[in-house]
C-alpha cells in the first residue's frame, strides 16, 4: 500500500478514535437526549456517521454493501429521532460497528482506493476522494457532539 494511503487510513482511524473517547463514558439515556433547540441526539450523529461513510462509497462504486437493517430509516439524511417508528441500536452496538468500521474499509477496499468510477455529482471518482469527504463530514459531527454534551 502506498504511503499516502497509508496515511489516509490513519487519520481515519484516527479521527474515528476522537469520535469514540467523546462518547467512552456517555450513559444510553444521555445518548438518547435531545436538548432543547437540536433535531437530533448523539446516538442519531453516531449512527449518521456510520451510515454516510457506507452510503458514499455504495454510491461511487455501485456495489452492493452490508447496511444494517433499518439505519436508513434512524440515521439516514433528513431523518431524526422524533421520527423513529422503532428502536435504533443501543450506544454500545453503534460503538462496536464505528470501532470496527476503519479496519473493515482498509481490508475491503484498501487495495482498491485509486480505482477509477463514474463520476459523483460533487466530482468524486475514487474511494480515495471518499474517504476524504466522509473523514471531513465526521468532523462536522464530532462538532456537533461536544454541543451536544454541552447541553446535556
Amino acid at each position: 500500500m502506498r504511503k499516502e494511503h497509508e496515511i489516509l487510513f490513519n487519520q481515519l482511524r484516527d479521527y474515528r478514535n476522537d469520535i469514540l473517547g467523546c462518547v467512552a463514558d456517555l450513559s444510553e439515556e444521555a445518548s438518547n437526549t435531545v436538548p432543547t433547540g437540536f433535531n437530533n441526539n448523539i446516538l442519531w450523529n453516531l449512527g449518521h456517521i456510520y451510515l454516510d461513510q457506507l452510503l458514499w462509497i455504495k454510491h461511487l462504486t455501485k456495489e452492493p454493501i452490508g447496511i444494517p437493517e433499518g439505519f436508513n430509516e434512524w440515521f439516514g439524511f433528513g431523518t431524526s429521532p422524533a421520527n423513529w417508528a422503532s428502536q435504533p441500536p443501543s450506544l454500545e452496538e453503534l460503538k462496536q460497528l464505528l470501532a470496527r468500521q476503519p479496519e473493515w474499509i482498509k481490508e475491503t477496499y484498501g487495495d482498491r482506493l485509486d480505482e477509477t468510477f463514474p463520476e459523483t455529482e460533487s466530482g468524486m471518482q475514487t474511494i480515495a476522494q471518499v474517504l476524504v469527504r466522509t473523514i471531513y463530514h465526521e468532523g462536522i459531527h464530532l462538532g456537533a457532539i461536544i454541543a451536544l454534551r454541552k447541553f446535556i
